[in-house]
């Protein structure tokens, strides 16, 4: 059932129209077999370069389309309705953009952003470490200065893309006390991925480790300056947050959908299933979580949109959204009954791919902890 959005303006009438044009003819019909098969899809992010969709956040003058990050989101959101390995995964490659568009240089910007934004190469985000997970300031990774290069050594984890992404942004010590940004070529000697991860969900999605042995990187590649590396990370897993909050509702809708059509069309007992008052409420209470989850997300973009503070209505989304996605997902199973525990339906790869949902980008727990914290200091 296609999802009724209140737009400002034509150009984004069409936006989202080619958008829902693209996810039911190109991502959804091939996403189950992909997904079982565990086969990523990397011509799917050519296809989002050529069609615009890569850079839609970012200004013009970069190579971006400039649109509000209202507007991304719902496409984000239209994007992992099909497919949720490829609305990730373009979450994850914005969100890897955002540190060079923000605190690059001009030079660095005109050098790099051009093939990222038009989708010839895809990004990565390498923050989290085997220690360092929701406690990002205890990373390890260590770039020593060397003339005019940095000599990088260390380990990252749970790195979307890992071995099929063509730049790292990644996160590292330049001192004891000092963190910073450096932009890594995908094919710089003594940077290696390990062997991927087997996930219970998002199995297309490549998830490795990211192994750092004496990596060599010129100086042109730090971003933002020596020392301030945790505070751009934190600031694009502010914006990253709504990214995954836009991909919870996808997928929660897709579940929606899934249900709502099955109990139609079930008969028991001479009628639908919807027409039980059990099945009704369930719906119901489906509907009610995936539209105040769209309400939460879109509402910290229009202040994000306006230069306005939004970390904390960030938090708030990225929880509601997850929890709202595997509660639904969860709930889809349960409608389609036994026929939602099989593979014949794509309601048990909904439930298994919302899990992850409340884990990266900040577990939910630490969503709470950010809410709670920023509530004390108000």
């Amino acid at each position: 059932m296609p999802v009724e959005r209140i737009l400002a303006t034509t150009e984004a009438i069409d936006l989202l129209n080619l958008t829902r044009d693209l996810a039911r003819n190109e991502l959804a019909p091939e996403a189950a077999r992909a997904e079982e098969n565990g086969t990523f899809p990397r011509e799917k992010f050519e296809l989002l370069g050529e069609t615009g969709l890569l850079s839609l956040p970012y200004p013009e003058e970069y190579g971006g389309a400039n649109q509000p990050y209202e507007i991304y989101l719902q496409v984000l959101e239209e994007i992992s309705s099909a497919w949720m390995t490829v609305g990730v995964g373009l979450s994850v490659h914005t969100m890897s953009c955002y540190p060079l568009v923000e605190f690059g240089t001009d030079e660095q910007r005109e050098r790099w952003l051009g093939e990222m934004l038009g989708g010839r190469t895809l990004g990565a985000y390498a923050l989290s470490e085997p220690q360092a997970g929701s406690d990002a300031a205890a990373l390890r990774t260590r770039a020593e200065r060397d003339g005019a290069e940095y000599a990088i050594n260390g380990t990252k984890c749970w790195i979307t893309h890992g071995g099929v992404a063509d730049f790292y942004t990644l996160m590292t010590r330049t001192s004891d006390t000092e963190i910073s940004c450096l932009l890594v070529d995908g094919n710089t000697p003594g940077l290696t991925a390990g062997k991927p991860e087997h996930k219970m969900g998002l199995t297309g999605s490549p998830t490795t480790e990211l192994l750092l042995d004496d990596v060599r990187v010129a100086e042109q590649r730090l971003v933002g300056g020596e020392g301030n590396g945790l505070r751009i990370a934190l600031r694009a897993l502010d914006s990253g947050r709504l990214g995954i909050a836009a991909c919870a509702v996808g997928l929660a809708q897709a579940a929606l959908d899934l249900a709502l059509d099955y109990a139609r069309q079930r008969t028991q007992f001479g009628r639908s299933i919807i027409e039980f008052q059990g099945v009704e409420f369930m719906i119901a209470d489906m509907e009610a979580a995936v539209q105040s989850a769209r309400a939460t997300y879109l509402d910290a973009a229009r202040r994000r949109d306006a230069g306005r503070s939004f970390g904390r209505q960030a938090s708030v989304a990225k929880l509601i959204a997850t929890d709202a996605a595997m509660k639904v997902t969860t709930d889809a199973v349960q409608v389609l009954g036994g026929a939602g525990y099989t593979r014949d339906f794509p309601a048990e790869r909904y439930m298994r791919e919302a899990k992850v949902l409340q884990i990266f980008e900040g577990t939910n727990q630490i969503q709470r902890m950010v809410i709670g914290r920023e509530l004390a200091k108000a």
